[in-house]
């Protein structure tokens, strides 16, 4: 099989182009190469397809196998690859994931895609369409007990369940290797979900640490850095506009209320390219 493998800010996927070649068994194709020691090593796998409604068709599969509806970074370096690999000559694209139709704007330098900016839609906030099992409406500044300690979390979906919690301490000392899997598997989240762990800097920045259902703690998560973004606004904690610090890098975001949209720019960058036996 052969492969690209790409990261957006250290979250790193397996790129296949499947335009060109068939993979049967993508879940479990995903656990193989993830794999850090007896695989590529990645925290999953990307598969680029045709589309009948978009120019292209992203399906992304977690380092466990499970499927998921929408990849932030993963976006972002699929829109690279079909730019710097000649697949197509738009800077301008729309890429169908399970989670809708996203448009894509390429930054291009030298003939090659550098940043990308992402419309990721409107934020989901009902709690039944996250989904996280409260009795509100909307799952804001809510509290949570999770193995013994109470935290206050705000649910996002952004075509995948998030739940953001802001942390007062050093969030680089956090031990999220700990409490991430507690989040993950709290019979709150049916689902499971992705959290985010959040240290508000200022009105414009902010520090975040990410576990991600199915991948454990990774680099960066696109949409995670969209629901955090969109958390600190509906907490009045930050302006519209912030850059978040991840372990890999920076992601900026823009929540734009008026039209209920939220925008991510951010990097994409291929590492190497290779083939593997499957």
């Amino acid at each position: 099989m052969k492969f690209t493998k790409m990261h957006g800010c250290g979250n790193d996927y397996v790129y296949v182009d499947c335009t060109k070649q068939m993979i049967e068994n993508p879940g479990e194709v995903s656990k193989i190469v993830s794999h850090r020691h007896f695989g590529i090593g990645s925290d999953g796998l990307i598969l680029i397809c045709s589309s009948d409604v978009a120019d292209f068709r992203m399906a992304m599969y977690n380092a466990d196998g499970s499927e998921g509806a929408m990849c932030g970074n993963g976006i972002r370096c699929v829109a690279k690859y079909v730019y710097d690999k000649g697949l197509t000559d738009k800077k301008n694209l729309t890429i169908e994931t399970k989670s809708g139709i996203k448009e894509l704007e390429l930054t291009v330098e030298a003939g090659k895609v550098s940043l990308v900016k992402v419309n990721m839609g409107a934020p989901i906030l009902k709690s039944k369409d996250i989904p996280v099992e409260v009795d509100t409406e909307e799952c804001i500044d809510a509290d949570i007990n999770v193995d013994g300690k109470d935290y206050k979390i705000t649910c996002v979906s952004m075509g995948n369940p998030h739940a953001v919690t802001f942390i007062d301490e050093d969030v680089n000392k956090f031990p999220i290797d700990k409490v991430g899997p507690k989040f993950e598997n709290h019979p709150m989240f049916p689902d499971r979900v992705n959290t985010e762990f959040v240290q508000v800097l200022n009105r414009h920045e902010v520090n975040m640490r990410v576990w991600e259902r199915g991948s454990g703690e990774t680099f960066a998560c696109g949409t995670g850095t969209c629901a955090t973004v969109v958390a600190c606004v509906l907490n009045g904690l930050t302006d519209d506009e912030i850059t978040v610090h991840l372990l890999g890098g920076d992601i900026l975001v823009k929540y734009d209320r008026e039209n209920d949209t939220v925008w991510m720019t951010g990097p994409a960058v291929i590492a190497f390219e290779g083939t593997i036996e499957i």
